[in-house]
């Protein structure tokens, strides 16, 4: 929860009399025991829980045990998308689908840009500034270019 600021401070300035009320269970917790921890820590401070979509009262025992069904159902759905994510991309880069976002460069910029670089006449801040881009692209640019154009030691031998 240390990358869920709003979550922590709400957990913090909740108090008796107070609802946490979700639209849907898998909106405040991404694990079965994060979601028992916060359910735990609103209870501790008098309030109540609500989830609009799941309609579960966790003040019953029979609530309490629907809550966790409920949100260990949530839980294996997102581990199932993630699973299916997964193997999609990995099939995806098996057929060649480049991922990611675009190159900042057309192959034909980038080619006519270390041209220039290696002539000496233009340094990495000024081909940046030509081509529109940001100095990290020029510098990734150059070394792909040595990485493909440089001999390597074991052609020497």
């Amino acid at each position: 929860m240390a990358k869920r600021p709003a979550l922590e401070e709400m957990l913090t300035k909740i108090g008796a009399g107070d609802t946490v009320v979700v639209y849907k269970l898998d909106r405040i917790a991404r694990s079965l025991k994060d979601l028992l921890i916060i359910i735990e820590r609103i209870e501790a401070a008098g309030a109540e829980f609500r989830s609009l979509t799941e309609l579960i009262d966790t003040r019953s025992p029979a609530g309490r045990m629907f809550f966790q069904i409920v949100g260990a159902f949530a839980e294996f759905e997102r581990e199932l998308i993630r699973e299916r994510t997964r193997v999609g991309m990995a099939a995806a880069m098996r057929r060649g689908v480049k991922m990611g976002r675009p190159t900042a460069m057309s192959e034909a910029e980038e080619a006519e840009a270390m041209r220039l670089w290696f002539t000496g006449d233009y340094t990495k801040i000024a081909l940046a500034r030509r081509y529109g881009t940001h100095i990290s692209s020029i510098k990734r640019a150059i070394k792909r270019y040595r990485e493909r154009h440089q001999p390597s030691l074991l052609d020497a031998a």
